[in-house]
């Protein structure tokens, strides 16, 4: 097995790895290169949705996306998927999946089987970077704060996917719930401090108000959004990025009009997040 960063240390390509035959020492050098650069890439795997499901459940249990609309021969893998006609795609804007959730999921297995013939490429954005590029005063500030996140503007009933009538997205009664998680979280495995919030789904930071928040939250977005902290994956089909949603964000590039994209994706469930205070162990 061979790891391979990228130049700014946002991912890192493995080589040698058949997704189907890991080794228990194997899946830990994979779970510590994913921990470490927040996402992993492969090449070349040939996956059924079983498949893909059995190589995810080695690195944790199985969290079902209630939004998506899932693989008719295994529920428990969801389709990413945009067709020709669709003008929207999947994912386009920078987010994290479920920080929603009170006990956001670790992490997304995504694998291509259909790639459009140029374009389609993500974004990945490091957290452990964002926080790193902050001052010394800032970070000891949002150190301190807590956010708010939520699905409802996105998935609920009043959401954006649900008045636009998109066929890809289900059970907007149950996007009603709202999680808080602290602004700069203690990395599970790596023990690094990341910052965790996110345009996608985080509304204001806890008891401030949507008016106060705006500003932090914008410059933070900004100094995360920056290319020094990100890197970018071009998909072939049989491609497979598994990222942290506890150290990166990701942004699906809306650039191939007229062509379709279609890949599964499996989320590993995760816990709660415990904050990160300077260097303290918490």
């Amino acid at each position: 097995m061979k790891i391979s960063p990228t130049d700014n240390g946002c991912g890192a390509e493995i080589d040698g790895i058949d997704l189907l035959s890991m080794s228990d020492d194997e899946v830990e050098a994979i779970a510590d290169a994913q921990a470490a650069y927040g996402v992993v890439f492969f090449r070349d795997q040939s996956l059924t949705a079983d498949d893909q499901l059995a190589a995810a459940q080695r690195f944790g249990p199985i969290n079902v996306n209630r939004f998506f609309t899932p693989v008719p021969e295994q529920p428990q893998v969801a389709i990413v998927l945009k067709e020709p006609h669709h003008e929207v795609n999947v994912g386009g804007g920078w987010h994290t999946d479920h920080s929603y959730d009170d006990a956001p999921a670790l992490g997304s297995m995504l694998y291509a089987l259909e790639v459009p013939s140029s374009g389609g490429d993500t974004l990945f954005a490091s957290m452990y970077k964002a926080y790193e590029a902050l001052s010394p005063g800032l970070q000891r500030t949002v150190e301190g704060l807590r956010a708010v996140h939520s699905s409802r503007h996105v998935f609920g009933a009043e959401g954006a996917y649900t008045k636009e009538g998109d066929e890809r997205y289900h059970n907007a009664e149950q996007a009603t719930q709202d999680a808080v998680h602290p602004m700069v979280i203690r990395h599970p495995r790596s023990g690094r401090p990341a910052l965790y919030v996110n345009p996608g789904f985080t509304v204001r930071i806890d008891g401030w108000t949507d008016e106060e928040s705006r500003p932090l939250l914008e410059y933070l977005y900004g100094v995360a959004a920056q290319e020094e902290h990100t890197c970018r994956f071009r998909w072939e089909v049989g491609s497979v990025a598994f990222w942290d949603n506890r150290a990166t964000w990701h942004y699906a590039l809306n650039d191939y009009p007229g062509q379709r994209r279609l890949m599964h994706r499996v989320t590993v469930d995760g816990g709660t997040l415990s904050p990160f205070k300077g260097s303290s162990l918490i």
